[in-house]
């Protein structure tokens, strides 16, 4: 497979995924600030995951912007990502219901963690099949990861002992590590 196919492949579920997760977003029940206001707590987690996705997808492209080769396991990876971030809307519209919910605010978490870890599965196999200048490029990738794979367990294990709002907090904050995309290293052209 080509890595313009991959990518398409990718851009087009995120794109569905995008658009189910604001479909599930309920209007206000009247037309005044204060209905507004009443769903606060689904519009900010609607915000959350808006920007979740969209981090990953821009990241997405900035891992494989020097990658020249895409093997059978970085499909199988990537597909893993995909579920992973399909589980968007349900866990939005959970959380979104119950925000202060133990359940709903750990299976949003969970979510998180899955996506980075399939994130950081994706990138070992896109070091299994490129050279070793790629290899490089994706290593800045999966530090960052493994640092977000860390907060996740962490803001899982507070929200589960502290207060269960913590762990979308928390997770969101980790959020800020990923709003500038890696800088790629410059890789020589083929």
């Amino acid at each position: 497979m080509t890595k313009n196919r991959f990518e398409a492949f990718t851009d087009a579920v995120v794109a569905i995924v995008l658009t189910v997760l604001v479909l599930d977003l309920d209007l206000p029940a009247t037309g005044s600030f204060q209905a507004l206001y009443a769903v606060r707590h689904e519009f900010l987690i609607y915000l959350v995951s808006f920007f979740s996705l969209a981090i990953y997808w821009n990241n997405h492209h900035q891992l494989l912007h020097g990658v020249k080769k895409i093997g059978g396991w970085t499909l199988w990876a990537n597909n893993l990502l995909i579920l992973a971030l399909s589980l968007f809307p349900f866990a939005t519209s959970w959380v979104s219901d119950f925000p202060s919910a133990l359940g709903a605010q750990v299976f949003y978490g969970g979510v998180i963690l899955l996506a980075d870890f399939t994130y950081f599965l994706l990138c070992w196999a896109l070091i299994a099949v490129n050279d070793r200048e790629v290899k490089e490029h994706i290593h800045a990738f999966m530090r960052k990861t493994g640092l977000t794979v860390a907060i996740n367990c962490l803001a899982l294990v507070i929200g589960w002992l502290i207060r269960p709002e913590l762990v979308i907090i928390i997770d969101g904050l980790s959020l800020l590590l990923w709003v500038v995309p890696y800088k790629s290293i410059k890789l020589k052209k083929s």
